[in-house]
């Protein structure tokens, strides 16, 4: 059990979690590493946003999203500009469909994982600077870090702290559900039927040990989830429990989807960057 867990999720929590990466930028077509570095987004990435902002809006269209049809609890993104952008436009989107939430507010626990010496460089130039300390982080990235940035466990305590405070918010005057009920899908829940929840506006490597801290597991299994560009993460918490319900969810085919630049994304998480 990841250390934290307990004492993260209030008991009897009934909440549904959020999670969407930003859209594309400009260190990305550039193949740069970001880390905390500035870079806007590029219009494809403007473009990405707008339609995950309007899926997550009508999650009730075919195919369905497991997010309720309500206004979010509250809007979180991480404080560099091409996250905060993101949430404005998710923002906008939920305010047109009738749905507005509070307005998004900045966590600095939601910070990409800092990059140090790596962050502003391509793959090839960290590779020949950096060669072993990269390949390292690639193969142990609990052990390993970019020389001058975060190592993991610094990234999760400061996770921890945020994600105590967005789940005690969320539980707070809430009726507290149980485990004493249904837990496979397809079959009547008697749960809540609105459900509170959260919209985090964050980065491929913080949500990483996002999903590591709510489900229980040791940051050795980093590597273990992908966040794609304008993709919708979803994890439920079920009387107390985390249960993902769904990772990189996009709107369907049909929907007029700008390349999400899948290409992009595999070529970046194979050379560790964030």
């Amino acid at each position: 059990m990841a250390s934290g867990m307990v004492r993260l999720i209030p008991p009897g929590l009934d909440a549904v979690i959020v999670l969407v990466r930003h859209g594309e930028t400009e260190f990305i077509v550039e193949g740069r590493f970001q880390g905390q570095m500035e870079t806007p987004l590029t219009r494809r990435g403007e473009l990405q946003l707008g339609l995950t902002g309007h899926r997550v809006a009508h999650p009730q269209d075919d195919p369905p999203l497991p997010i309720p049809d309500t206004a979010p609890f509250l809007i979180a993104h991480s404080p560099l500009a091409r996250t905060r952008r993101s949430a404005e436009l998710i923002a906008t989107a939920l305010a047109e469909a009738g749905r507005a939430g509070p307005p998004p507010r900045p966590e600095g626990g939601l910070l990409e994982i800092a990059q140090g010496e790596w962050e502003g460089l391509t793959d090839t130039e960290i590779s020949t600077r950096f060669g072993d300390s990269l390949a390292a982080w690639r193969r142990w990235p609990e052990r390993s870090h970019a020389p001058g940035g975060e190592s993991l466990e610094q990234v999760r305590l400061r996770v921890e702290a945020t994600l105590a405070n967005l789940l005690a918010a969320l539980a707070d005057g809430g009726k507290p559900g149980t485990l004493d009920r249904n837990q496979v899908l397809g079959y009547a829940d008697d749960g809540p039927a609105e459900k509170r929840w959260a919209l985090l506006v964050g980065h491929a490597g913080v949500f990483r040990v996002v999903v590591c801290v709510l489900l229980g597991l040791s940051l050795d299994h980093f590597w273990n989830f992908d966040f794609g560009l304008g993709g919708v993460s979803v994890i439920e918490i079920r009387g107390g429990r985390a249960v993902l319900r769904g990772l990189n969810l996009e709107p369907p085919a049909g929907e007029g989807r700008v390349g999400s630049g899948q290409g992009l994304d595999d070529e970046r998480n194979a050379s560790g960057a964030l």
